[in-house]
């Protein structure tokens, strides 16, 4: 049987990847974080979460080894991070400056990236510097994975293709219209069957067309790279947007736009599990190498872990549903304290020494009052505003300040404000609207400051901006203010 024992509540938007290494479960989220935790009781790693992208986050991976935590974001870059200290190893930025929508490390500690515009480029993580690039069509591409022997690695493309790679980014193979209307995910088995001359894989990949499927790849010296069809399975009424292997290669599951988690006999091709926990869409899963866990992430802003127990495998109870009253412990997210109620940048002095002493910082309350800190104030803080005007000298007390800082933005700002009020630079309600040449709306200052350090691109795509013009949003500006006297 499969039963719920855990739900994490502490991201503020979708979870968009879940990521697990031996010892620690990692997940991303739209909210521009990566948070870590221990597997062994869930605790949440003191120096997660992760804050240095400045965009949603869309996957993470760990290295081989478990010594690293790979993440990718709109922003274009992949970030890696040490999981002893939480601090970024290495910072890479696409070619291009597209959004960068998976990132995959091979089982050598490569590391593979791909980005909106179909590019894909190959990083050797010991040298930090770029090995290879490639591009797989005009389509994002949205899944990777690499064979356990490291020797191909597998794309899908929102245009619903499947290509096969070798490590000199030379494409092998590919199948067309693999899922109509896109692939979402595609994951090989870690098992590999190798005999000398030959060797053959299994890839699950699922769609748009809420069907997940199972291929067999097979290499031969002289035959080269084939690919063949072994299951499609239809256990999931709508789109579906994760699937992943157990590490033994038994078991497959799949998360789904109908808010259901499926679990598969992945050599049969027999639905086993129907599980119904999350609230909206499922868009993350992932099997620990060390454990019976699952982690599944959603549009609900949690993530469940589940364990599988011994006999999962067996087809006495095939297709049975597992209902939400399955749960039997929950992590909750911190709660904020009351005057979290108000805006951040409405908040007084008092409220900041309130929201210090909460947050276990109460060291820092007569140095903020002493600089009359108030919520506006709280929220334009930098590491070298504390170091030089606010005289504190602890690196580590400098760092947990901004990361909690962040996370109450990211906290604030998620709980209730109309999304269409919140400048996507900042993530903060918007003061001076303005609408950009890309056709989106930011606050006048932080679009200006972005325009002249980031060489005239769109925040949201990307791509060069026409012209620098800023036209007032005053429609936005005024229903903004409606909202804010109704509060």
């Amino acid at each position: 049987m499969v039963s719920l024992i855990c739900t994490l509540r502490d991201h503020r938007d979708d979870i968009n990847c879940c990521a697990f290494s031996a010892s620690l479960l990692a997940t991303c989220s739209s909210d521009k974080t990566v948070r870590v935790y221990f597997t062994r009781d869930f605790s949440e790693a003191a120096f997660s979460p992760l804050t240095g992208h400045g965009y949603g986050v869309h996957c993470c991976c760990f290295s081989p080894c478990g010594q690293y935590l790979a993440s990718c974001s709109t922003d274009a870059t992949t970030v890696v991070w040490s999981m002893d200290t939480g601090e970024i190893v290495t910072v890479f930025e696409h070619p291009g400056r597209s959004p960068v929508r998976v990132c995959v490390f091979s089982p050598d500690a490569s590391l593979v990236s791909g980005a909106s515009d179909g590019t894909l480029a190959l990083w050797d993580f010991n040298s930090k510097t770029l090995r290879r690039t490639g591009a797989a069509n005009e389509a994002s591409v949205v899944a990777c994975s690499f064979t356990p022997c490291g020797q191909m690695f597998a794309t899908g493309s929102t245009y619903g293709d499947i290509r096969l790679w070798d490590v000199g980014m030379n494409q092998l193979h590919a199948v067309k219209n693999a899922h109509d209307l896109g692939v979402t995910c595609c994951h090989f088995d870690p098992r590999s069957q190798s005999g000398g001359l030959a060797s053959q894989f299994r890839l699950a990949s699922c769609g748009q067309d809420s069907q997940v499927k199972i291929w067999i790849v097979s290499w031969h010296a002289a035959a080269g790279v084939k690919m063949h069809l072994l299951h499609t399975l239809i256990g999931q009424s709508a789109p579906v947007l994760s699937c992943a292997f157990s590490s033994d290669g038994q078991l497959l599951v799949s998360g789904s736009v109908d808010k259901t988690i499926t679990v598969y006999d992945a050599h049969q091709g027999v639905l086993l599990y129907t599980l119904k926990q999350h609230d909206r869409y499922v868009t993350a899963c992932a099997f620990s190498p060390a454990s019976s866990l699952i982690a599944t992430g959603s549009m609900d802003k949690t993530v469940n872990v589940w364990r599988v127990e011994d006999g999962c495998s067996g087809h006495g109870d095939e297709g049975k549903s597992l209902p939400a009253e399955t749960s039997d412990v929950t992590a909750e997210g911190r709660k904020l304290p009351g005057h979290s109620r108000l805006l951040v940048c409405d908040w007084s002095e008092e409220d900041v020494s309130a929201w210090l002493c909460a947050e276990g910082l109460e060291a820092l309350a007569e140095p903020f009052k002493a600089n009359n800190i108030d919520g506006g104030e709280l929220i334009a803080l930098t590491k070298e505003t504390l170091a030089t005007e606010m005289k504190i000298e602890s690196v580590g007390l400098r760092n947990k300040v901004m990361r909690k800082i962040e996370e109450l933005k990211t906290s604030l700002v998620c709980s209730g404000i109309p999304d269409e009020f919140l400048c996507p630079i900042t993530r903060e309600v918007m003061k001076d609207p303005v609408i950009a040449a890309d056709g989106y709306s930011y606050e006048r200052e932080a679009i200006e400051s972005w325009i002249n350090s980031k060489n005239r691109s769109s925040p949201m795509t990307n791509l060069p901006l026409q012209t620098t013009a800023l036209t007032p949003n005053r429609t936005l500006k005024m229903a903004i203010g409606r909202w804010r006297s109704s509060q």
